[in-house]
């Protein structure tokens, strides 16, 4: 009887990692619809996790994104770090909305997309190099001439049109 409910959770458990992989069309529909919302410049990217220079990394509960539109940055992101020159109080650190001043994509592998964005929110000049890769996942590297640079892991929302929010 043991041996039958070992082999019965041992399938059941192989059954359920199957039905996590994306099949090929699933992946393929993913790609593309991450590849859309990258070339029109309006996605939305949800933060799971972030990784301070200093201290552990820690796992984001709270809907923590950042956001592009265009020409329009919307950064609601948490920061954990030293802080070098800063207003009292602390400022707007990572959570504030302003205009793009650059926006390049690098080349980078066959899988990914490597994109900078400079904005200036008018406390400090930030540089966000975000790396998307085909599947949805994301990698945003922030850094800031007041700050330390702080690392966070995210997934793109294919779904979310920020345009379509603001027309709303």
């Amino acid at each position: 009887m043991k041996k039958i409910l070992i082999l019965l959770s041992a399938v059941c458990m192989l059954a359920a990692c199957g039905a996590l992989r994306q099949s090929p069309e699933e992946a393929a529909r993913m790609q593309a619809q991450v590849q859309e919302r990258l070339d029109s410049r309006r996605f939305k990217v949800d933060i799971t996790h972030m990784h301070p220079t200093r201290g552990a990394s820690r796992a984001v509960t709270s809907p923590y994104s950042l956001t592009v539109n265009e020409d329009k940055l919307i950064s609601h992101l948490p920061y954990f770090g030293v802080a070098y020159n800063v207003p009292y109080g602390g400022g707007k650190a990572l959570n504030f909305e302003s205009t793009i001043s650059t926006y390049e994509e690098l080349p980078s592998g066959q899988d990914r997309r490597t994109i900078v964005i400079t904005t200036d929110n008018e406390e400090d000049i930030l540089v966000y190099r975000l790396v998307v890769f085909d599947n949805g996942r994301c990698s945003l590297n922030v850094r800031s001439r007041n700050r330390e640079p702080i690392d966070f892991q995210g997934n793109l929302d294919p779904d979310a049109d920020p345009a379509r929010k603001e027309k709303d």
